[in-house]
This record gives structure tokens, C-alpha cells and sequence, in this order.
């Protein structure tokens, strides 16, 4: 009984050993081959709001004046100190979440004029090659991905439908057309350049854009049910409450102070859904730091383009923004150092969907893992 007592104790051993070098090799095995899908938690819902122009130190440092998100969320979720911007200025940000298109000179210009993108050819990785701001339909998307799958999307922006003479739904200007909706009006502070789904030809040609890309105010019914709410949900706050202007047109601070105070608004609201206590996850980010003569560094060396040999304008990348991750598979007061971007962040999602990777979401070094994904560990 003793010689087999010890014979499956050392059975035991050595399956232990075993499974320990396998744990290890799968970690070598996704730290160098990170064009495979990593496994991650069941997420079902993704929301994703984007906050304007604010460099990490200026949100996270101690003197935030955005306490609900420095403090509050950071301690409900976790906190990923070096996330970046990929470009400045605002538009090829958002471009670069749901698309991982890089940006261009018009782009970059956060195009002023509503134009076609006039391509001329393709480059690695899935790069249109060419310049304007509406890309072709063969452009692909994270929305295209996702009704090709059978999921559901919809970006909420907020400001939209509240000009009596303006499109209520999928608002654009026409082509070829100024933007007017670059400087913010009282009773008009909706920005084109931060809805990026209207800059993709397969998107606004589409009848169904008016049922995706709509205002903020009907995100509350759609949050009543986990039926009735999107796989991805994107949110654009006006150019008061995303921290853009300071102050505001209509008197509001603006800046930190205005965006926390739409946090704390809305952030309870999505956490209290069925939908994200089931199997959400929540982004809160910032699509730059504070402008292109401030902070132009980039995630991971930076991603220079066909189109655009400085992101950043003066340098390669967006600046360091910060971001924080909430959701029932984010271990609360949790912290990151691991090097993220926008482009990160399309792959993040489009592993959550079990996608493929779009444009430069398939050359990102590092997606959400297990730094992210902490709950039981």
C-alpha cells in the first residue's frame, strides 16, 4: 500500500510538473505569437465612451478634477496606465477604433470638408492608401464585422437629434460639404469628427444607419433589457461633457470637471443594465492627449502610415491618455502597465466577438489578457 501510495503521489508530481510547463509554454506562446486570439472571460456586451484631449497625468494625477473617474472608477475597475492615443488630431482616433485605418493629411486635419476618400491603392497592414475623410465601401468596419456575424451594434451620440433642421439620426454633412459642426453652438454641440461611423461609405449608404447611429437620450430604453441592447455599444458625449471645450458655449465648465459629471450620470446607469451585469465590459478612454504641440508619443513604437509618416503630427502617436476597464471579469482596484492604443482596442473587442483583426488591430502587440481580465485570479 505504501509503494502505491508513493507511485501516484509521484504520478501526481509529474502531471503537475507536465501541466506546469505547458501553462508556461502557452505564455511563451501568446507573448510571441500575438496574432492569435488570447482566451479571455465570457463578455457578451461591449461599451465603449470616449472622452476628449486630456493627457494621463492631467485625469489620473492626484489633482484630477475628475474625482468620479480618477478615484470612483479606478477603484471599481482597473486602471491601464499606458493606453495611447494614435494620432492627433481627434478624428483619426475614433477612425482607428472601429476600422484600424491610419490616418491621413484631411484626418489629421479633422476634415473641415466633409470629402470622399479618393484611394490609390492598398499597403500592409490592410491600409487604404489615399487621402480624404468617407472611405470607400470596400473599407472594412467593426460594424460590418459584426452584423456579418449576426451581432448588433449602435453608437449613441450625444447631441444628436436636438437641431429641429438636422438629420435626427446618422447626422453628417452632405459630401462635399463644410462641417458645420466644428465649433460648438448653444443647442448644437454634436461633433461629426467624434462619430466615427460616418466617415465609412458602408455605413451612411446603409438604410439601417439611421437605426444604428443615434442620440444619446435612447440609451436608457435600450438598456432596459439585455434584449434590447447591443453586443457593442459606443457612446460620444457632446462637446461640453467629453471634456473638448472649457467652457462651454452654454456656460457649463467643460474640461474634466463636465466629463465626470456625464460619467456619473451615465456610467451607473450601464452598470446597473442587465446586459452589463451579465457579461459587460466597459471602456472609458480619451482619444488624444491635450494637442499635437503637447504630448505626440505613441504606443509601442508608433504605427506610421502610407498616408501619414507622423501620426502625431510632431511625433508618432496620440500621447499617453490612460483608460480604465470595469466589468464582472475585471477584479475591482487593479492596475496595468501593459502598452495599449486605439488599435489595441479594436482587437480587444474583436477578440471578445472571436473576429478577425482589421487594418492595424492585426499588427497590435498587446491585447486584453489577463492583466485586464483579473476576476478569480
Amino acid at each position: 500500500m505504501q509503494r502505491a501510495s508513493r507511485r501516484a503521489r509521484t504520478g501526481v508530481a509529474v502531471v503537475a510538473g507536465l501541466l506546469a510547463v505547458a501553462g508556461a509554454a502557452a505564455v511563451a506562446v501568446r507573448a510571441a505569437a500575438p496574432d492569435r486570439p488570447l482566451a479571455g472571460p465570457a463578455v457578451g456586451h461591449v461599451f465603449v465612451i470616449n472622452l476628449e484631449n486630456k493627457g494621463y497625468e492631467a485625469t489620473f494625477g492626484p489633482s484630477s478634477p475628475a474625482p468620479y473617474l480618477s478615484r470612483t472608477l479606478v477603484g471599481q475597475g482597473a486602471l491601464l496606465t499606458r493606453y495611447y492615443g494614435t494620432a492627433h488630431n481627434s478624428l483619426p482616433n475614433y477612425l482607428a477604433q472601429i476600422s484600424g485605418q491610419g490616418p491621413d493629411s484631411a484626418t489629421q486635419a479633422d476634415c473641415r470638408t466633409y470629402t470622399d476618400f479618393v484611394a490609390t491603392g492598398t499597403a500592409a497592414p490592410e491600409q487604404v492608401v489615399g487621402d480624404g475623410c468617407v472611405y470607400p465601401a470596400s473599407v472594412q468596419t467593426l460594424p460590418g464585422q459584426l452584423e456579418a456575424s449576426g451581432r448588433t451594434w449602435k453608437g449613441y451620440m450625444e447631441g444628436m437629434g436636438g437641431v429641429p433642421e438636422q438629420p435626427q439620426t446618422c447626422r453628417h454633412p452632405a459630401l462635399g460639404a463644410v462641417d458645420d459642426t466644428q465649433q460648438a453652438e448653444v443647442g448644437d454641440q454634436y461633433a461629426v469628427r467624434h462619430d466615427p461611423f460616418v466617415y465609412f461609405h458602408s455605413i451612411i449608404d446603409s438604410p439601417s444607419c439611421a437605426a444604428h447611429v443615434v442620440p444619446l437620450d435612447r440609451l436608457d430604453a435600450d438598456l432596459a433589457a439585455a434584449g434590447t441592447t447591443a453586443d457593442l455599444t459606443y457612446i460620444t458625449p457632446d462637446l461640453c461633457h467629453d471634456g473638448h471645450d472649457a467652457p462651454c458655449v452654454d456656460g457649463r465648465p467643460g474640461g474634466l470637471v463636465s466629463a465626470d459629471q456625464f460619467l456619473s450620470t451615465w456610467v451607473p446607469r450601464i452598470q446597473a443594465s442587465p446586459a452589463f451585469r451579465s457579461d459587460g465590459l466597459l471602456i472609458v478612454t480619451f482619444d488624444e492627449a491635450d494637442s499635437p504641440l503637447g504630448d505626440a508619443t505613441a504606443c509601442c513604437g508608433g504605427a506610421a502610415g502610407p498616408n501619414s509618416p507622423l501620426p502625431g503630427i510632431t511625433g508618432p502617436g496620440g500621447g499617453r491618455v490612460g483608460a480604465v476597464v470595469l466589468g464582472p471579469s475585471v477584479r475591482p482596484g487593479t492596475t496595468s502597465a501593459t502598452a495599449y492604443d486605439h488599435y489595441a482596442l479594436l482587437a480587444s473587442i474583436e477578440d471578445v466577438f472571436g473576429l478577425a483583426h482589421l487594418g492595424r488591430a492585426a499588427t497590435a502587440p498587446y491585447r486584453f489578457g489577463p492583466d485586464v481580465y483579473t476576476a478569480g485570479r
